[in-house]
């Protein structure tokens, strides 16, 4: 298991893998970030509302139960205006 922390510790996660693969999950204070990305990436929202935007497409949501893919070698944009939780795994 890793503990990651990005921007002054507003956003955190714990790494591992599984049968599945790689994965993490993770929180997010209110803000806005931007991530790079070396492999693809399937987001799951699991608490709160992650607001996102890929290279090419507007901001869009995404509530508990709902996510979205990133694909490789992209910079994305994420916000949220309060705490969220999400899931993230790797392709």
């Amino acid at each position: 298991m890793r503990h990651n922390r990005y921007f002054e510790d507003k956003v955190q996660s714990l790494g591992f893998t599984d049968a599945d693969g790689d994965a993490t999950v993770g929180v997010i204070e209110p803000g806005e970030y931007a991530f790079g990305t070396s492999r693809q990436e399937s987001i799951s929202v699991v608490a709160g509302t992650l607001w996102y935007r890929v290279p090419g497409k507007p901001w869009l949501s995404a509530g508990p139960g709902e996510g979205f893919e990133v694909p490789a070698g992209v910079t994305f944009e994420v916000k949220a205006e309060g705490p969220a939780a999400y899931l993230c795994r790797y392709r």
